[in-house]
């Protein structure tokens, strides 16, 4: 048998130092940074970490540059900036210009982008369901049988579909003969939404469908098609989105621009990869 190789040990912190103009970003600084960049890979959080000390070295070495002083504000939630962050908000405020979306720059998008600017698809869905456990064989076993029987009875006779929901449903919706009401694609377990999609309205699906709750007997009322939003009720989503888009790039070039005049050891400042642009 042949050994496998070792896999090499994972690191967490950096064999180089990480500085911006000699100032040293510390080993502690970028633990204390890492809660606020969750992962389930340690180096990738320590990686983000230190990426993000690093642009704010840099951010605040042109503010100190440019002499900037600035005054905390609050956002709409009541929270208060630090000074270091209002020195920020203002520096990029004055070097990164965003121009405002236009309506014939929003109208191309929209005219290019329909499909994304409409109400969901929606079905009217009843159901029978025969609770099992997801680790339970036998019982699944057991209630896929009664799903079949179920079926078979309900596509010689569909008109006893709301008594045998009250009979046999273990749903809330049995009181309503199995009626689940209007159901937006998510709004139930995906198996669920797989056999609606494809179903004509007023049919009975032909066979079980499983999911964790147990297994169903499923009927599908009636498909209600999503319509298309007009222009005039995106147009200050498609602008927000437009702005916010210029806005992560120039952003990016700032920081790029920074970067570049900097002596940066330690890390790649890819502006990319900037997690304060995610």
């Amino acid at each position: 048998m042949t050994a496998t190789a070792a896999q090499p040990p994972r690191r967490f912190t950096r064999p180089v130092p990480v500085s911006v103009n000699g100032v040293v970003i510390g080993s502690a600084d970028i633990v204390r940074e890492t809660q606020h960049h969750p992962s389930n890979d340690p180096d990738r959080a320590w990686e983000f970490a230190t990426r993000a000390l690093a642009i704010r070295e840099l951010l605040s070495q042109e503010a100190d540059r440019l002499g900037i002083v600035a005054e905390p504000i609050e956002d709409e939630e009541g929270r208060a900036e630090t000074e270091q962050e209002a020195r920020y908000r203002q520096l990029i405020e004055r070097d990164v210009i965003v121009p405002s979306a236009d309506e014939e720059t929003c109208r191309r998008y929209y005219a290019r982008n329909r499909q994304r600017f409409r109400t969901p698809d929606l079905c009217e869905a009843a159901h029978i369901l025969l609770a099992a456990a997801p680790g339970d064989a036998a019982a699944r076993t057991q209630a896929r049988e009664t799903a079949c029987a179920l079926i078979a009875s309900l596509r010689a006779r569909p008109q006893d579909f709301a008594a045998m929901a009250a009979q046999h449903s273990a749903c809330p919706s049995a009181g309503q003969g199995g009626n689940l009401g209007q159901l937006s694609p998510g709004q139930t377990v995906p198996e669920f939404d797989a056999a609606l999609r494809g179903m004509a309205p007023g049919a009975v699906h032909p066979e079980p469908v499983e999911s964790r709750y147990g297994i169903h007997a499923v009927r599908l009322d009636r498909r209600i098609e999503g319509r298309e939003l007009p222009f005039e009720m995106v147009q200050a989503r498609i602008a927000d989105y437009l702005e916010e888009s210029v806005r992560r790039r120039a952003l990016q070039q700032y920081i790029s621009l920074l970067a570049g005049r900097a002596v940066v050891t330690g890390i790649d400042l890819a502006p990319a990869a900037s997690p304060l642009l995610q």
